[in-house]
């Protein structure tokens, strides 16, 4: 940013409405205090020490090859996301994710575009499908599978149920063949050694091929069917929850029976809105945002709480039973994913907890008035409104 640019933009200060703080005069990063408000000037009501739960994906290493790219974010970026790790990846018109399994399970989200999958399991039973924006897909551990870009390429989140997978330490088909010996892949297939003078030297990961025909086309008929629980789910056909502040849909093992490891919830909050104050008591909470911004306030009890700001292409983290809520603070709708190391969806409503308790012992335990307990909902209301708020209203 040019010097002209720069008289242009209101340079933040880590000075609070409430005058704690001080001017910095640098060395600093201003482009990287912009973005985040609420780390240069903490709301009052944050306390005491949280660690970091923000990560983009924007500073994580990019794996480019002929076909497409990929990064990840797991432990090694975000150390303290120990129960899932994820991969943001896109593939060409034609681009291969090559042939290879997993010892994690893997869910993955299309954010644009179109792809083809395909799997057999361990019966020899067979599945290929054509995945488009919003739909889903699950592999369970050890299930042999690729993904194709079709004729536009497609973006998507590859999410792993364990916070050390690294997308580039995977079981590949290209490289086990090019670590056998060449007598025992003829052997095993019953075809001569000269079939394999030309295999990969090493694993291809991602590479560059010709658009798929129609999945008819491709179609390959095994004699022991297919497989019986579908590998995909699409979830921007299901039915949100629609509550005051925006929409939440949420995807399990009951509605999507085959992912036994994972659940998720894809959540929208409109301008105005807020994911309410709640908890999950099964397990950590892992984020991806999609559009738009916010910001995130956690709550770790003994006095700790601390607020993050996000936007598309960050990555959250809420440990288990830790309280949160989510603002949205932009002039857009803020989508983003929950994604959990369960087979179920679970959360706790703040609202819905105390309108189900003794109104007494509310009013003690906090001191209010029983006009407040009388506007508490016994129904839960994941996103709600919330008044209008500015950054610039905090700073001024």
């Amino acid at each position: 940013m040019n010097n002209l640019s720069w008289k242009k933009v209101k340079v933040p200060q880590p000075i609070r409405s409430d005058g704690a703080g001080a001017e910095d005069k640098g060395p600093r990063d201003i482009l990287r205090d912009l973005e985040n408000p609420d780390l240069l000037i903490p709301p009052i009501t944050d306390n005491g020490l949280i660690p970091n739960m923000r990560f983009s994906f924007s500073d994580a290493h990019m794996q480019l090859n002929h076909g497409g790219w990929s990064r990840e974010v797991t432990v090694r970026e975000l150390p303290i996301a120990t129960t899932l790790a994820g991969v943001n990846m896109c593939l060409t018109p034609g681009g291969v994710r090559e042939l290879h399994w997993h010892q994690q399970a893997e869910w993955s989200y299309m954010i644009w575009g179109s792809a083809r999958i395909t799997a057999v399991n361990q019966n020899g039973k067979n599945f290929i499908a054509d995945i488009e924006a919003g739909d889903l897909w699950y592999f369970p551990p050890g299930i042999p599978h690729s993904i194709q870009g079709l004729e536009e390429g497609c973006e998507f989140l590859l999410v792993f149920d364990d916070g050390s997978f690294s997308d580039l330490n995977t079981l590949s088909i290209s490289d086990w063949f090019s670590h056998t010996p060449k007598e025992v892949l003829s052997a095993n297939f019953g075809v001569p050694e000269s079939s394999f003078a030309s295999i990969p030297n090493d694993q291809v990961y991602i590479y560059q091929d010709t658009v798929p025909g129609s999945i008819e086309s491709q179609s390959v008929s095994s004699p022991y069917g297919v497989i019986p629980l579908s590998f995909k789910h699409k979830l921007l056909a299901q039915q949100p929850i629609i509550t005051s502040g925006g929409s939440v849909r949420l995807v399990d093992s009951s509605n999507f029976p085959i992912s036994k490891t994972i659940a998720a919830a894809l959540v929208e909050i409109k301008p105005g809105g807020m994911r309410e104050m709640h908890w999950h008591p099964n397990n950590d909470e892992w984020q991806y945002y999609l559009t738009g911004q916010g910001r995130m306030t956690v709550f770790g009890g003994n006095g700790a709480a601390r607020t993050f700001d996000y936007r598309a292409g960050d990555v959250g983290y809420v440990p288990f039973a830790f309280g949160h809520y989510i603002q949205n603070t932009g002039s857009e709708s803020l989508w983003f994913l929950e994604m959990f190391k369960s087979d179920r969806f679970a959360d706790v409503s703040l609202n819905q907890w105390m309108a189900l308790t003794p109104a007494q012992l509310v009013e003690t335990n906090l001191n209010v008035e029983p006009e407040f307990i009388g506007e508490l909902h016994k129904v839960k209301q994941p996103v709600v409104k919330f008044p209008p708020y500015s950054y610039m209203d905090e700073q001024e």
